[in-house]
């Protein structure tokens, strides 16, 4: 099979020491395809090594995610649209909005959004969302945004069948990760009424390892744990989900 990741930070300070073992192991678990979203400035030359090393394996984004904006964003935005004007990228992001930790930057962030959603359109250039307790803010903007140009994924959805209804009618993905594999996860509720067509897969590696292994680094070569688990709940071999996925990745980020 071969399974694509469509949203993993391989090249994070977590995989320092074992960077190409673990991109062996996704290999040998059948993950050929890695798509990496950038996180801020830090980010962008650990994550563009990693791509220049594995070429034919990893694709990188470029973005800024919600938890780095800060008063004064405006200046990584500008670095953001530098390199996006400089080379080809999969996509923007991972760009959104994140209310868990800090709210009182609401304005900035969103703000942040908007300027990403924009590049994504000028680009013509898929946009990766980040959204934690911010799902109607963040389906605002892209509402807003939406021109019938704009495409993208909703990463790491674990929202209910009402929101993944509005995710498909923005036009947009819905990324599959490991919170599937969660007892009380909820996709159970959700993936079976929705079409193979609107999913991928993603680990979001190092964070949110698939059950057996919730707790500790999550690394792409866990993904066939997320395959097999959306493969169950979608009463669907392992192989065609497989297959719809790493087609809907190749087709949105135009690998």
């Amino acid at each position: 099979m071969h399974i694509t990741d469509s949203h993993a930070h391989l090249y994070s300070e977590q995989f320092k020491a074992d960077r190409l073992d673990a991109l062996r192991r996704a290999q040998d678990a059948g993950v050929r395809t890695i798509v990496m979203p950038n996180i801020d400035h830090s980010s962008i030359n650990a994550m563009l090594e990693l791509e220049a090393q594995s070429p034919e394996t990893c694709f990188a984004m470029m973005g800024l995610h919600p938890c780095s904006v800060t008063r004064g964003f405006e200046q990584q935005l500008y670095e953001v649209e530098t390199w996006l004007n400089r080379r080809p990228f999969a996509a923007v992001g991972e760009a959104g909005l994140d209310l868990h930790w800090d709210k009182t930057l609401l304005a900035e962030q969103q703000e942040a959004l908007k300027i990403q959603l924009s590049l994504a359109k000028k680009h013509k250039l898929p946009i990766v969302l980040h959204t934690r307790e911010a799902f109607a803010e963040t389906v605002a903007l892209v509402e807003a945004a939406q021109d019938g140009t704009l495409r993208g994924v909703f990463h790491c959805f674990s929202g209910s069948a009402e929101e993944a209804e509005q995710v498909i009618r923005l036009g947009f993905k819905l990324g599959i990760g490991g919170v599937a594999t969660f007892k009380n996860g909820g996709a159970d509720k959700v993936l079976p009424g929705i079409g193979l067509e609107h999913l991928l897969l993603e680990t979001d590696c190092p964070y949110l390892a698939p059950v057996p292994h919730r707790g500790k680094r999550n690394e792409p070569a866990y993904l066939p744990l997320v395959l097999r688990r959306v493969a169950e709940m979608l009463g669907k071999p392992p192989e065609e989900v497989a297959e719809a996925t790493t087609r809907n990745a190749a087709e949105l980020f135009n690998l």
